[in-house]
């Protein structure tokens, strides 16, 4: 979630990082036109600043000119990753997770999209989890939840305000009395619109929080019986305090 803005806000780069966002968060090419319609941007301005990005090579342009990520946006993404050690951090654990035959996620929220660094169905090595799914709502994701949760109240109003929000037809208060459930119980153990379609009323994501303040999240995602509720949550503590000590480790400068 965003942070309260100081005096002197440089737009430029909020947009041109909403851009370069929004490219990076697509399975396909897109042109400019379209994300200055999905960016409510002007066409001209995007189209400037897909071209800047791409002179840095962050963006790079295809035969049907439209952009895809350029080899820059895979370099900041390493970097950003081994700097911030957060994934060699978590990786024994999440790996160690995969033993209780649920999906094991984990994700980080980015306004009002979850991004998963790790998605792992049972029976998968633990490096095909590594960025296998791109980005989701954070309204239908039990990580995207349990971040909200977790994240100021005026920041989720400001992010919902007046919008359509997926998986709470009833709108902002109803989000809003749900993450504050969640924020009273620890955790979120949620069942959105889009997984009960696809599988059954089963099926739960149990997600919980790494980090003070919140960073990341985890998440065991499956057929979750509520008798087994009580103990997966200790499953995630446990692997929560693992992943904390294993980040304060990392050197500090």
């Amino acid at each position: 979630m965003k942070t309260k803005p100081g005096a002197q806000i440089n737009q430029s780069i909020l947009d041109g990082i909403s851009v370069l966002q929004a490219l990076a968060g697509s399975d396909m090419p897109v042109g400019g036109k379209d994300l200055s319609e999905k960016l409510n941007m002007d066409s001209t301005r995007v189209n400037r600043l897909l071209k800047t990005l791409a002179s840095i090579g962050m963006t790079q342009q295809t035969k049907g000119r439209k952009y895809i990520p350029g080899p820059g946006i895979h370099v900041l993404s390493a970097q950003s990753l081994y700097a911030s050690g957060l994934l060699r951090s978590a990786m024994p654990t999440l790996e160690q997770l995969g033993k209780f035959d649920l999906t094991v996620a984990m994700g980080v929220l980015w306004f009002d999209t979850v991004s998963f660094i790790y998605h792992a169905k049972p029976g998968m090595r633990a490096t095909e989890g590594i960025g296998r799914i791109g980005v989701r709502s954070a309204t239908t994701s039990g990580i995207g939840m349990v971040m909200l949760a977790n994240s100021p109240r005026e920041a989720v109003i400001d992010a919902y305000q007046n919008k359509v929000i997926e998986g709470f037809p009833d709108g902002l208060e109803s989000l809003l009395s749900e993450l504050e459930e969640i924020k009273q119980r620890g955790y979120a153990l949620f069942q959105s619109h889009e997984l009960q379609a696809e599988n059954d009323k089963a099926y739960y994501s149990l997600a919980m929080t790494i980090g003070s303040p919140a960073n990341s999240a985890i998440a065991l995602q499956g057929k979750i019986k509520p008798v087994d509720v009580d103990d997966l949550v200790c499953v995630l503590k446990d692997a929560r305090t693992k992943i904390e000590s294993e980040l304060g480790k990392m050197p500090v400068p």
